[in-house]
C-alpha cells in the first residue's frame, strides 16, 4: 500500500513532473544507478520543477487557487505556449 505522501507524488493534479520523475527513475534503474548516464533526465526534471514552481508562485502572488494548476489546466498552459 502506498503512503499518503507517495500517492501525492503520483497524483498528476499535484505533481506536474510525474513523467520526468518516472523517466529519471527508469534511467537510473537501467544504468545501475550511474547518475552521469542520466544527467539529461535530471536536467529535464529540474527544468520541469523550476517552470511549474514559477507558475505556482505567480498564481500565489495573484491570489489564484489552487496554486498548482490541475493537470488539464497545465496542458492548456503548455499548448498556449506552443
Amino acid at each position: 500500500r502506498m503512503s499518503r505522501h507517495a500517492k501525492k507524488l503520483r497524483d498528476h493534479d499535484i505533481n506536474p513532473c510525474v513523467a520526468e520523475t518516472d523517466a529519471t527513475t527508469k534511467c537510473m534503474n537501467d544504468n545501475n544507478y550511474n547518475k552521469d548516464l542520466c544527467a539529461d533526465y535530471f536536467l529535464k526534471y529540474k527544468s520541469c520543477r523550476k517552470f511549474w514552481h514559477g507558475i505556482m508562485m505567480q498564481r500565489k502572488r495573484s491570489g489564484v487557487q489552487p496554486e498548482m494548476p490541475s493537470a488539464e489546466e497545465r496542458k492548456k498552459i503548455l499548448e498556449s505556449m506552443g
